[in-house]
């Protein structure tokens, strides 16, 4: 066999489009799919937050599409993410950029963002997805579970200081400060991140350390395990029964439905407030527990773990350190809106 010559000219010209070299059994392709038909039909919110006239703005249906391969691929910052999509054919491909065209600015991709979750555009997309699964019939409407986690915010610890101090930069390193604060007591009450002040100092459980945290939460559909609505709350000792119930409040339907979920939420109000929403609670139970024969006569009862595991496995792929899931996108408390994902395999 004849040694092929190691030629270092790149050529002028290519005929070979993107989409010829994204591998036909892909999971982005059927993924492109339900997101173009979502796309579609939110077409008139995009008309309702963009002007007629003016300079024309990144398109939101691209921009919507990136964000998404953002939180598929846990991609940390949306600098990054303009750098992939600068030189990898399958982002490229999935968001609908030709070869040659110029990747956004980052700061420009920031600001439009902003816009479409001040819209409620995402929550729009968000939505249609989950109608789309209505369609085919792979939600049941009946049996849900419901599960919360920490997603830890772009803070660091130095930024937590006490509210209403004079705040005063050491001179040794403007950019990276020592900031001595060993045997100091602090807490939400007393403190404050002066980077995201919505951030709240929270830890997973005795003994383990605290970060500035949010607290994300998922309600899932039990037939299929896919997430059909979703909180993000300020970290408290509260968020996760307020967030249930308040998610379990938009069911649709008249009927009597089941919500699974941990010990966490076996609480007297949260199981008073469920069945008032015609929600039987099936919790796990702690000693003295707020559930009584009205739900342990199930036995369905006894495998409510087995759903908010299926939560622990979607918040897995976005996670940066041991029990804590790391905010890919700053958003507002309470702002609705799809949750971080575990990446998808990459072909090259």
């Amino acid at each position: 066999m004849m040694r092929g010559v190691d030629h270092q000219q790149s050529g002028m010209f290519s005929y070979i489009s993107a989409e010829r070299r994204v591998p036909r059994d892909h999971p982005l392709r059927a993924i492109r799919v339900m997101v173009d038909a979502a796309l579609k039909e939110s077409s008139w919110r995009f008309d309702v937050v963009y002007a007629s006239s003016g300079r024309p703005s990144i398109p939101p249906e691209k921009l919507l599409r990136a964000l998404l391969l953002q939180m598929l691929y846990t991609v940390r910052s949306e600098r990054l993410l303009m750098e992939q999509l600068d030189y990898n054919f399958l982002f490229r491909w999935f968001v609908g950029l030709n070869i040659d065209d110029p990747v956004w600015d980052v700061t420009v991709f920031t600001k439009n963002r902003e816009r479409l979750l001040v819209g409620e555009v995402a929550q729009g997309f968000f939505t249609a997805v989950v109608e789309q699964a209505s369609v085919q019939g792979l939600l049941s409407n009946e049996h849900f579970t419901v599960d919360g986690t920490l997603i830890e915010a772009w803070a660091g610890p130095k930024s937590f200081k006490r509210k209403g101090e004079d705040q005063h930069t050491p001179p040794d390193d403007p950019g990276n400060p020592s900031v001595n604060f060993h045997g100091e007591r602090r807490s939400n009450a007393t403190h404050q991140s002066t980077t995201d002040p919505e951030a709240r100092l929270a830890r997973k459980g005795p003994g383990k350390e605290a970060r500035l945290c949010y607290a994300g939460h998922l309600q899932m559909d039990n037939r299929h395990g896919l997430v059909v609505n979703t909180r993000l709350t300020q970290a408290s000792g509260i968020a996760e029964p307020t967030a249930a119930l308040a998610m379990a409040a938009e069911i649709a339907g008249q009927g009597r439905v089941t919500l699974g979920a941990d010990k966490g939420y076996d609480q007297k109000e949260l199981v008073r407030a469920l069945r008032e929403y015609r929600v039987t609670p099936h919790v796990a139970q702690k000693v003295n527990s707020a559930i009584d024969r009205r739900s342990t006569r199930h036995p369905a009862t006894c495998s409510v773990s087995g759903g908010a595991n299926e939560w622990k496995r979607s918040s897995a792929g976005s996670r940066q350190s041991p029990g804590c899931a790391r905010l890919v996108i700053a958003e507002s408390p309470g702002l609705v809106g799809p949750s971080p994902s575990p990446p998808l395999p990459t072909t090259w």
